[in-house]
């Protein structure tokens, strides 16, 4: 199989006992996805942004860009692999976490799955600034699949909404 690429999103808002602040989990994360036969080829800054849903706490976000010979299944359990080496998620969907990992855009196209659940583009990444502001600054000409625009374009249309 040959390389492809994936855009992923990076978030937390909770301290790591060895890592700290979310802004040092973030670049905890990176340094554990180059030690899973991943390539990290690009990263963004990190931003802050508020939080969604239940949680109080603001969020550390970014973007990286990740080469592979692995499929988008198996870079989700990756990624899945990565999150559950910074602890459990707990509590309720969009509340506090140590670490979030997922996958936004991929180099092939667009991909569904029943299992476990994924799909590419990532559903919701057109109504998040927190993902499209990190990933219009290391991937702003990737285009999405279903709507043809591109990274840069989408977070454009997002930041004036």
């Amino acid at each position: 199989m040959q390389k492809s690429r994936f855009l992923i999103a990076l978030g937390s808002n909770q301290r790591h006992i060895h890592h700290g602040l979310p802004l040092a989990v973030l670049k905890a994360a990176i340094a554990a996805l180059d030690e899973h036969k991943v390539t990290v080829l690009k990263q963004s800054s990190i931003i802050s942004s508020l939080p969604i849903g239940p949680s109080k706490r603001r969020y550390a976000n970014a973007a990286a860009v990740l080469e592979t010979r692995h499929d988008p299944i198996e870079v989700l359990s990756t990624l899945k692999l990565v999150e559950s080496a910074f602890g459990p998620r707990r509590g309720q969907a969009w509340s506090r976490r140590v670490l979030d990992l997922d996958i936004i855009l991929w180099s092939e196209g667009a991909f569904l799955s029943s299992q476990p659940g994924l799909i590419i583009p990532h559903p919701l990444m057109q109504q998040r600034p927190f993902v499209l502001r990190p990933a219009a600054e290391i991937a702003p000409d990737w285009r999405d699949p279903v709507t043809g625009l591109t990274v840069r374009q989408l977070a454009y249309r997002n930041s004036r909404i």
